[in-house]
């Protein structure tokens, strides 16, 4: 981050992180996802949403950092 983005000196990570990538072909319904995210969230929350996810995409995690 620091050698891309020399601007963020005081950026770092924290213990637990998760970084992902959206395909091109994926921009548009992740704008509409993040434009609606407040409403899309009264249904199911923030975090119940990521460990399904998480799950469904077979990554591992740790139940503290979430």
């Amino acid at each position: 981050m620091h050698d891309v983005f020399p601007s963020l000196k005081n950026f770092s990570w924290q213990r637990g992180y998760g970084a992902f990538t959206v395909s091109q072909s994926n921009v548009a319904a992740v704008r509409h996802y993040i434009a609606r995210q407040k409403e899309h969230h009264r249904n199911i929350s923030f975090r119940d949403e990521f460990i399904q996810f998480l799950k469904e995409n077979e990554i591992a995690y740790d139940e503290r950092f979430i």
